[in-house]
């Protein structure tokens, strides 16, 4: 089957590194100052000339708490009003950049991310909708992948309703663990009501898709403890589920200095429970997606990845790959084309060049033939487990074997370990080699000897 996995841990201790998710090749470790506003608008103009569809996504980086493991772009604050600035330049940027697309380019793909988007009252919701309705073509028919971050502590039914109003049609909700003294220890504190109340909304609301996040490695998490977290989930029976590695950076990252690390579980402890989470998740009937993501049979990630058409992009796994990703508000990402682009990452600045009517763009790459060649492989392994060397051969005019001669003896190490299985024509990712396919990729990233791991997360 597809979504078989086979639980190696002699394999895992070997593959076990630190390195990129691969939502882009190359990362984003590789973007650089010399990508502007202008960069952008010139993929933009090509992106209307040829009329390709879009996805759009727009960060609110607004929180009343603070949770401890966090590692996003977010602006801690129990102001309410800090939001309608921020909105007004949002508003500008889609104004800017809408006027360089074509009417006809129709928005497949709409996600809020943050920071916590149901920080926004409900007339600012309605505000921001309506300017996106306003800049792109937003489609009316509820055809369309548009999803919405939700922290079940800043929503309730009214909240639910609004969003299903405006356009909403997937929520992803927050949990991470539902154990008390580890959302003590991470400053989250969440019941189980709280979120089954939230779930049962969307549910009753019609609301196409429910997505609930864990993550395995936080302080005072058990094994066992961990497995009733899951449990309690899977009655919920969300239709996606996503379970996170934490990784415990406090250097780069200031909120986990307040972790206390002699709490942290053992790596032993982190892979058992992340071995009885596959085991329970698999029993009740999820589907291993890749990476961390798991779904159920009739879920369209599932569906697409039995076609073969699941991609991956800074949305994570999707089958709106084919879209130019146009990011918006602060740190977002754009993937226009070959270009890769990111917004200012402090608020003020990003708000002052709004200010001054110009975009907020500072950094990024457009991408060269090797980088289209790479990312094309690391895409397939990525998201089916498996590559065609014709299909690349006939995409890129190589000769597959000569072009990667550097790196074929690493490869056929990797399939005497039993990683993959390699011969002439393809490589296949074994069932045990699955859970580590961010190691599998990492032998084709060009960039990676020549930067510091410990900007990533470990694979597991």
């Amino acid at each position: 089957m597809l979504d078989a996995i086979r639980w190696d841990t002699d394999l895992i201790r070997r593959y076990d590194l630190a390195g990129p998710r691969y939502t882009s090749y190359p990362t984003a470790v590789q973007f650089h100052d010399g990508i502007g506003s202008f960069d952008l608008l010139h993929a933009l103009r090509a992106s209307a000339q040829a009329k390709r569809a879009l996805s759009l996504y727009v960060h609110l980086p607004f929180c009343a708490h603070i949770c401890y493991y966090c590692a996003c772009n977010k602006v801690i604050t129990k102001d309410r009003g800090r939001s309608a600035p921020y909105l007004q330049r949002l508003l500008r940027e889609m104004e800017l950049v809408g006027r360089h697309l074509d009417p006809e380019q129709v928005v497949e793909q709409l996600h809020f991310g943050g920071g916590t988007p149901t920080f926004l009252s409900h007339d600012e919701l309605r505000q921001l909708m309506a300017g996106l309705r306003q800049h792109f073509n937003l489609l009316d028919d509820d055809s369309g992948d548009y999803s919405i971050e939700i922290d079940p502590r800043e929503a309730d039914w009214a909240t639910m309703g609004l969003l299903r109003d405006i356009g909403f049609n997937r929520v992803s909700l927050g949990v991470q663990d539902f154990d008390p003294a580890v959302q003590r220890a991470v400053n989250r504190l969440q019941t189980l009501e709280e979120t089954r109340a939230i779930l049962e909304a969307a549910r009753t609301l019609q609301f196409r898709s429910v997505n609930i996040d864990l993550i395995y490695g936080l302080p005072l998490q058990t094994p066992e403890s961990f497995a009733k977290t899951v449990a309690e989930v899977i009655a919920l029976q969300p239709d996606r589920l996503s379970v996170f590695n934490y990784a415990h950076l406090p250097e780069r990252f200031p909120p986990q200095r307040r972790i206390n690390a002699e709490d942290l579980p053992s790596p032993g402890a982190k892979l058992e429970m992340l071995q009885r989470t596959i085991e329970q998740l698999t029993r009740a009937g999820y589907r291993y997606i890749g990476m961390d993501h798991f779904a159920l049979p009739d879920d369209e990630l599932a569906i697409a990845q039995e076609e073969g058409s699941l991609q991956r992009n800074f949305q994570g796994y999707t089958t709106h790959g084919h879209c130019d990703l146009i990011g918006l508000g602060v740190s977002s990402i754009s993937q226009v084309g070959d270009l890769y682009c990111q917004n200012s990452s402090d608020i003020n600045d990003y708000q002052s060049t709004l200010d001054n009517g110009q975009l907020a763009t500072r950094r990024g790459l457009h991408c060269n033939n090797d980088d289209r060649i790479r990312r094309a492989v690391i895409q397939q392994l990525i998201c089916h487990f498996k590559l065609d060397f014709t299909a690349i051969e006939q995409q890129f005019n190589i000769d597959f074997r000569g072009y990667f001669n550097d790196i074929w003896p690493t490869l056929e190490s990797a399939a005497s370990d039993g990683l993959i299985r390699l011969d002439a024509q393809s490589i296949d990712i074994t069932a045990a080699g699955r859970l580590l396919v961010r190691s599998v990729c990492m032998l084709f990233d060009s960039y990676l000897p020549m930067q510091s791991t410990q900007r990533f997360s470990r694979v597991i």
